[in-house]
């Protein structure tokens, strides 16, 4: 026969697991029916697009690249900005010096019209000069002092300066482009890459096909910074050479212009002083032939 104690504790015990059994049980179906939707929300997590540093580095790598390419168009425009203003430059001045050495006489010379070019300014400027010179000057001031070798020079040096300025524009910025692009798209690579990495550690595998597409695209930054910086570089050294000549040439014609105006004195005619001369020249004739004529009609006893 059973003990009334024992068989008492065994229905307490039972009577208290059983709402025990009955709620583990409904947290099992409520768990069982909540397994698809959290296993949808998990699917729409992981196809969400980046957040945070993802999309920073992105946009970091996407404007370098823009950098880049506005780079490389201002590199090419002004290659070809540059190139033809050589071609005209160097046009102009064979044309003029065949001019200018082909003339008569120093004052034939500046007669010569249709002149362009940085050597034709040059000759301008320098007869100008001596033309505002010739019978002195009625200016006093601190640009007009000096003897006319010392204006002329001047006056010849100061251009020579404008010329280059102008031959030396957009050469800084060639040089500009040519030193920082390899560096700009270094940038872009270690940003890319940096990108890249974090993806990889977020990911968990670090296999090949996982390193090198994020790892090659970053690298392309590298490689554009170096084909914009080559052709600036290039274009910046040939625009150098080709200014020394421009250079050479200009700063020898200018010591010619001042021998050649040394041996005139420094002086040059104005235009239209010979025919001027020649009619002065013509009345003085005149007047004594008709101051004769009127003597022999004295003479013959006529009143004039």
């Amino acid at each position: 026969m059973a003990d009334p104690t024992t068989a008492a504790a065994e229905i307490s015990q039972a009577a208290t697991q059983a709402p025990i059994a009955g709620v583990v049980t409904g947290a099992q179906s409520v768990a069982t029916d909540l397994a698809p939707a959290a296993a949808n929300v998990a699917s729409s997590v992981a196809s969400a697009p980046p957040v945070g540093p993802e999309i920073t580095s992105g946009l970091i790598v996407d404007g370098t690249l823009d950098v880049l390419i506005a780079f490389s168009v201002v590199t090419w425009a002004l290659i070809l900005i540059k190139g033809i203003q050589h071609l005209r430059i160097g046009y102009h001045n064979r044309a003029y010096s065949k001019k200018f050495w082909s003339a008569k006489d120093f004052q034939a010379a500046s007669a010569l019209q249709d002149n362009q070019g940085p050597a034709a300014r040059i000759a301008e400027v320098g007869f100008a000069t001596l033309l505002e010179t010739d019978g002195g000057t009625t200016t006093h001031d601190l640009e007009h002092t000096g003897e006319r070798q010392e204006l002329l020079d001047r006056r010849l040096r100061q251009q020579l300066q404008k010329e280059r300025g102008s031959l030396e524009s957009g050469l800084a910025i060639l040089a500009t482009i040519g030193s920082i692009s390899p560096f700009v798209g270094l940038f872009g690579t270690v940003w890319g890459i940096m990108g890249a990495l974090t993806n990889i550690s977020k990911s968990g595998s670090a296999n090949l096909e996982v390193v090198a597409g994020p790892i090659g695209e970053a690298l392309v930054a590298t490689a554009i910074g170096i084909a914009v910086a080559v052709p600036a570089v290039i274009g910046y050294n040939f625009f150098i050479r080709r200014n020394k000549v421009v250079w050479a040439f200009l700063d020898d014609f200018a010591v010619e212009f001042g021998h050649l105006a040394l041996k005139t004195s420094f002086l040059i005619k104005r235009a239209g002083s010979n025919s001027a001369s020649a009619s002065r020249g013509e009345t003085l004739v005149k007047k004594p032939a008709l101051k004769s004529n009127n003597e022999d009609l004295e003479t013959n006893g006529v009143q004039v």
